[in-house]
């Protein structure tokens, strides 16, 4: 997930990568693979001599961004202790507080009753 945030945040390049989540080499290797397998992340060539590729964020990639705030703001609200992420809007400079909603009835999820049916 924190791979996924930086490349909200622009990042692209391994060397980032690496410098803003600080870990070695061969594990940031197997997640930006696992990232690229699984369609969140696609490997580009920046790049011929030598060869050097970015990492850009796919569709699948760019709607995990909600995600990314929701999971973020239920650690605020429950994992404050430490250094937690916090998100801004650009423009305004305004704290991002997201609210996930239900979109057939515009009501905030969590606060009306669910049902939970397992796959066909």
């Amino acid at each position: 997930m924190l791979i996924l945030r930086d490349a909200h945040a622009g990042l692209t390049r391994f060397d980032e990568f690496r410098k803003s989540l600080c870990i070695a080499p061969t594990i940031l290797t197997r997640r930006l693979s696992a990232l690229t397998e699984d369609g969140l992340l696609e490997k580009r060539r920046y790049s011929e001599r030598p060869p050097r590729d970015e990492y850009v964020l796919t569709e699948a990639g760019q709607d995990f961004l909600p995600v990314l705030f929701a999971i973020g703001a239920w650690g605020r609200k429950h994992r404050g202790g430490g250094d937690v992420t916090r998100f801004f809007d650009a423009e305004t400079g305004t704290e991002i507080d997201p609210v996930t909603i239900d979109r057939a009835t515009g009501s905030p999820i969590g606060t009306r009753p669910i049902r939970v049916a397992a796959p066909a």
